[in-house]
């Protein structure tokens, strides 16, 4: 049996390696030119933990992407606690895990998102995904994100079905009746067989670096109108009601005292609404 320690050490030295292999391809597809700025940040109770966070802006590719990790622990507030797998009778936890968001400034290149995590409370589970936000409709685009996710899924004896029906799920917005994106793969509670599931997420990874790439160098050089960017602005208002009012990572980090503009930095750094 595996050791929690062995567990939390392996999973918090992955999320810092990817994140530092992100900033750096992100950083070459901007040709050297733009870089990150890096935030540390803690929690009020320093014994707790914290995170460091990325931030490139204004980029020649990127108008703003966020690469985030954090290693956290504590307890869960009461009225929280029956939402989480495993904390009803026992509130401490222990979480680490790495989001990143990416706005670009050609609105004919997608808003790319990812995420991994592994918590632990009395259960413990890997969750998270990767799924393409377009503002201008792409069904090669679509075929080449699904056929790659797809792949890795397979080589992974993971569902790719299941994954895939639970990401078009969980990115809907009920109120506007519509899908935020074209999906991808979103999973979470996956608590059996630990180190094919650390495989797994490792694998994830990296194909979230290559199909960033891929999208981002087919489409750099296309020109774009302002019809264009004001579709993608109105586009942006929709991904930021659902990280506001849906997603389960930003409530989960207001939960957890995490670090606020960590939180929201999913949200982009300009919007529309008609």
């Amino acid at each position: 049996m595996i050791q929690s320690n062995f567990k939390k050490k392996m999973t918090d030295s992955w999320f810092s390696y990817l994140q530092n292999q992100i900033c750096k391809e992100f950083e070459l597809l901007e040709s050297g030119k733009n870089k990150f700025s890096k935030r540390n940040w803690t929690k009020d109770n320093k014994n707790e933990g914290g995170g460091t966070s990325f931030l490139l802006t204004n980029g020649k590719i990127f108008e703003k992407v966020g690469v985030n990790k954090s290693t956290v622990s504590g307890n869960f507030k009461k009225e929280f606690r029956k939402k989480i797998l495993g904390a009803s009778l026992k509130s401490d936890y222990w979480a680490s895990g790495i989001s990143v968001v990416a706005h670009m400034k050609n609105p004919k290149i997608p808003a790319l998102h990812f995420n991994t995590r592994f918590i632990m409370t009395t259960k413990e589970w890997f969750g998270g995904g990767m799924d393409v936000t377009p503002s201008h409709k792409d069904n090669q685009e679509k075929i080449l994100v699904h056929n790659m996710l797809k792949k890795i899924c397979y080589q992974n004896k993971k569902n790719y079905k299941k994954y895939k029906k639970w990401c078009d799920n969980y990115f809907y917005l009920p109120h506007r009746k519509e899908s935020r994106g074209i999906g991808g793969i979103f999973f979470d509670y996956e608590t059996k067989n630990w180190i094919n599931n650390f495989k797994f997420v490792r694998e994830l990874g990296h194909t979230f670096i290559d199909i960033s790439k891929k999208i981002i160098n087919r489409k750099k050089k296309l020109k774009w109108t302002k019809k264009d960017k004001e579709k993608q602005l109105l586009k942006r208002g929709r991904y930021v009601e659902f990280n506001l009012l849906y997603d389960r990572g930003t409530k989960f980090g207001l939960n957890s005292g995490g670090n606020i503009d960590s939180i929201l930095m999913s949200l982009p750094p300009e919007a529309k609404w008609r």
